[in-house]
């Protein structure tokens, strides 16, 4: 056993324990609850608030519609744009990843920027799904459609009683059709905000480290800027802020704690291959056979907070800006 636990671990284990708890909590609070007063915003991806009657009318702040997961934030932008800008950033990434593993072999996914890279690869695999399907939603939605809808409507506009009739089969109808999606989308919606949200705090904390501390502190052997590092360390920031650019879904803070889990993950499997005989630690600052140890866990517990802030901010600066710069042509996710 590789792994020697000395008294100050123990603050370790606690700081990390309470990380995890308290995420749990918030999404407890936050994301599991289906009370919501009139005076708060309602968050929830779980499911849609009803109004009074029992319909699902409007889609609540940040509240993913099945729509948002896959259109663009800009006006006559076609669906399909989202969709190639995701699948070519999957596509990149899985290559880069690939070069990475043949480099190093699969002993390369001790890091965390692996973890991250890998994660945000999968939020663009399930994002060209979810697009793909979006795009076919959208071609299905002709004018021949819509012309031969309204032919059908003025026919039955000729008769009062009908066309009363039909009006209220259709809105029924249509807040039937609506609670569907909106129920659907609640588990896709949340699936991808999962990822999406998670890769944005993961993604900052990653290249800040590498960046920062790691190329001008801690280059080694194993860790240094070379091309495929410094590709890496760029372009998972640069394909995310690209989709980030054009898509339509929201980034509540409350859920940074998706973020706090991740990271408590890869630390707990950290202590998981060390316990198991691995002696080797992939980044100093997370070693435990040192008396500064619970000082590093407790800033590396609080920098999450930033890290996650800062893409939330962008987030809110793309909301908040480009409606003045682009009035005509931008949808406010939120």
């Amino acid at each position: 056993m590789a792994l020697i636990v000395r008294w100050y671990d123990f603050i370790c284990f606690g700081i990390v324990a309470a990380a995890f708890v308290g995420s749990l909590w918030m999404l407890w609070r936050k994301e599991a609850s289906s009370r919501c007063d009139d005076n708060t915003v309602y968050e929830s991806l779980l499911m849609a608030r009803p109004d009074t009657d029992g319909f699902v009318r409007s889609t609540p702040l940040a509240h993913v519609g099945s729509s948002q997961l896959w259109t663009s934030c800009w006006k006559g932008v076609h669906p399909g744009w989202l969709l190639l800008t995701r699948f070519v950033s999957c596509v990149a990434m899985a290559g880069f990843l690939s070069w990475d593993i043949l480099d190093w072999d699969a002993s390369i996914f001790l890091y965390y920027t692996e973890w991250t890279f890998t994660l945000v690869m999968v939020y663009f695999a399930l994002g060209t799904v979810v697009s793909a399907y979006g795009c076919w939603v959208y071609s299905k939605e002709t004018p021949e459609n819509g012309i031969r809808d309204a032919e059908e409507g003025s026919m039955v506009a000729s008769v009062t009683y009908g066309e009363k009739e039909v009006r209220g089969k259709i809105k029924l109808q249509s807040h039937y059709t609506e609670e569907v999606i909106q129920q659907r989308a609640g588990f896709y919606g949340y699936l991808l905000q999962i990822v999406y949200q998670t890769c944005g705090g993961a993604v900052v904390i990653t290249d800040i480290v590498f960046w920062c501390i790691i190329v001008p502190f801690l280059s080694d052997a194993h860790v240094g800027l070379n091309t495929l590092m410094g590709c890496m360390h760029t372009f998972n920031a640069f394909f995310l802020l690209v989709d980030t650019s054009l898509n339509s879904m929201p980034f509540p803070w409350f859920r940074i704690a998706y973020f706090v889990q991740w990271s408590c993950l890869y630390v707990v499997f950290q202590w998981i291959i060390h316990a198991c005989g691995v002696s080797w630690w992939p980044y100093p600052f997370l070693v435990l056979d040192s008396p500064w140890a619970p000082l590093w866990y407790f800033v590396l517990a609080v920098v999450h907070i930033p890290c996650y802030g800062i893409y939330a901010l962008i987030v809110k600066a793309k909301n908040s800006i480009f409606p003045r710069w682009f009035p005509q042509a931008f949808v406010r996710s939120y």
